[in-house]
């Protein structure tokens, strides 16, 4: 058989999160790079995540030979825990990220059982019969962050992972520019490049310059600092936290559920505490600290700071609400779903008489490469193709311009589309024949039973509402036995329309009835003829389409007779 390798993007591209790069070698085995979920769209009502669809996955099961972890954020680990209630395959990552993995992997009744777990770092080397894995660190927001080799006979795959170059960031999250030096001599074939960042022509502020910035912004406020922080950027929580030691302000943390993250990095020595003490314990504590020395710090999910802000900006929360004078400090740039959603929190922190300040924004803050950064990993690493990942379309298209103008030939760049399959022959790169990979949506405890039918009904009933049409007929003597009733919900309201109403419910009857005087009579066509008829006249009045609801009830008016022998 001639050898080959397939790198297929199963998620990661053209959309933000949900990073799965599947890397087929040989036809035999393949390598997953990252199990990533993303958060939905405004549209997607009542989702709670989305991960990519394991569809070829499970077609070729048997060649799986591990997955490898660059970080362990959702976007790199949120599908684990479903992927690995199907897949008995090992899991490979740093310790951070193998810790945090754990841990979300035992809250999933699925694959609560999954064990088969290995710690590595930027040495190690794990040899399989179709290649080796190798390992460097990269700079992102967590620790143990790294990037990922796959060395085969053809030549060699790259995947950074998220990364960013900055050499004031603390020890632990330093590139090793050692290792991917080491990497250029491995004759790489692809290289798939972070994008999420690409279109940042400047180079991002130096992470150095956030803590003077928290600590300025401590020391001038005189009221209580509401911080909100993405629960996976640990650079960021040790920044605030160095800072309130600084400046005498102690922390709390308002979510509870939140806290195995922070548990997690300090367990593991990747966020380090200060000699005193700097955590408020209680609610009773916090009430008892004067407002200049107090933070109150939101650390989880983007939405579940968002709500948390809303209740306390809305009066809802009975123990913290926003009081005149605040200043709430969003530590983690919101994601690009949520735009809609934090400009409303926004509105609602200012009516409370509070303050919004974004610290990326001020400080032009990013923790995925620069257009810069970019073009330097392309000149370290020396690719003979590049593939941008990880960002949307506009990001993908950016990175290409950056290496376009960096002299890397435009005809060796190709920006990918989930589910394509990128061959390498020995020769040349090219797209293949793609394979399934839509999204797979999850709402509660199911998994993939929510599609797109499904959301468009939700969409349609959160912007037309409902409108249902009940009529119970004998169909034996094709009469209407009750006459129609008709109501809505989130269309219009009833006790102002009831011309309206009485219009569809005289044209339901006239519908039915002819349905019933048909001699081809069918239960399929009088539904969708009622249906049909109500969403046209609807729409001719209101110029809106809401879900129409026929129920068709039938009786049968022949009641036995039954003898009654009980006496009174």
């Amino acid at each position: 058989m001639k050898k080959n390798i397939k790198i297929i993007p199963l998620g990661g591209v053209r959309e933000e999160g949900k990073d799965l790069f599947a890397v087929e070698v040989n036809g035999s085995s393949i390598f997953i790079l990252d199990c990533g979920s993303k958060f939905p769209l405004d549209d997607m009502l009542g989702i709670d995540y989305v991960i990519p669809d394991f569809s070829y996955l499970r077609d070729n099961k048997e060649k799986i030979v591990g997955v490898f972890l660059t970080s362990g954020h959702l976007d790199s680990i949120g599908s684990l825990p479903y992927f690995l209630s199907e897949f008995n395959v090992p899991v490979f990552g740093t310790e951070l990220s193998i810790k945090i993995a754990e841990k979300l992997v035992k809250k999933n009744r699925q694959s609560k059982k999954f064990d088969d777990f290995h710690i590595i770092n930027d040495k190690s080397e794990i040899t399989f019969d179709d290649g080796t894995v190798s390992f460097f660190g990269v700079t992102h927001s967590i620790p143990d962050a790294v990037g990922i080799v796959i060395s085969t006979e053809q030549g060699s795959v790259v995947y950074t992972g998220d990364f960013k170059f900055d050499q004031t960031v603390p020890e632990q999250y330093r590139t090793n520019y050692a290792s991917i030096s080491e990497v250029s001599n491995k004759n790489v074939l692809a290289l798939l490049c972070d994008a999420r960042n690409a279109e940042d022509n400047s180079k991002a502020a130096d992470e150095k310059k956030v803590e003077e910035f928290l600590i300025d912004n401590f020391d001038y406020q005189n009221k209580r600092v509401i911080i909100t922080c993405l629960s996976g950027h640990i650079l960021r929580l040790q920044e605030i936290i160095d800072a309130a030691a600084k400046t005498g302000r102690m922390i709390y943390v308002a979510n509870e559920k939140s806290k195995f993250m922070i548990d997690t990095a300090i367990e593991n020595g990747k966020l380090k505490l200060p000699d005193q003490e700097i955590f408020v314990p209680s609610i009773e504590e916090l009430d008892k600290l004067k407002p200049d020395q107090t933070i109150i710090l939101h650390v989880g999910q983007p939405g579940e700071a968002m709500l948390s802000l809303q209740k306390m900006a809305g009066q809802r929360n009975k123990k913290l609400r926003i009081e005149p004078g605040d200043l709430v400090l969003l530590a983690t740039s919101p994601l690009r779903a949520m735009d809609n959603a934090w400009a409303k929190t926004r509105d609602m922190v200012y009516k409370a008489d509070g303050t919004v300040a974004s610290i990326d924004e001020e400080l032009d803050l990013s923790s995925d490469a620069s257009r810069s950064d970019i073009q330097m990993m392309i000149s370290l690493i020396n690719p003979k193709f590049l593939i941008p990942v990880q960002g949307e379309y506009r990001q993908l298209a950016a990175e290409r311009e950056a290496a376009i103008d960096a002299g890397f030939p435009s005809d060796h760049i190709i920006i990918p589309a989930k589910g394509d399959v990128i061959q390498f022959d020995g020769d040349d790169m090219f797209l293949s024949q793609a394979v399934s990979a839509s999204d797979t949506m999850i709402d509660g405890i199911g998994v993939g039973d929510i599609g797109n039918i499904v959301l468009r009904d939700r969409n349609v009933l959160s912007q037309d509402g409902v409108f249902i049409a009940v009529v119970t007929i004998d169909r034996k003597k094709k009469e209407i036995v009750e006459g129609s009733k008709v109501t809505s919900r989130g269309f219009v309201y009833d006790q102002s329309n009831r011309a309206l109403l009485k219009e569809a419910s005289d044209l339901v009857e006239t519908t039915v009835q002819n349905n019933l005087d048909n001699k081809d009579f069918d239960w399929s066509h009088l539904k969708q003829d009622v249906r049909e008829k109500l969403s046209s006249f609807l729409y001719k009045k209101t110029d809106r389409r809401p879900v129409i609801l026929p129920v068709i009830m039938e009786v049968n008016q022949h009641h036995r007779r039954f003898k009654n022998n009980n006496k009174n």
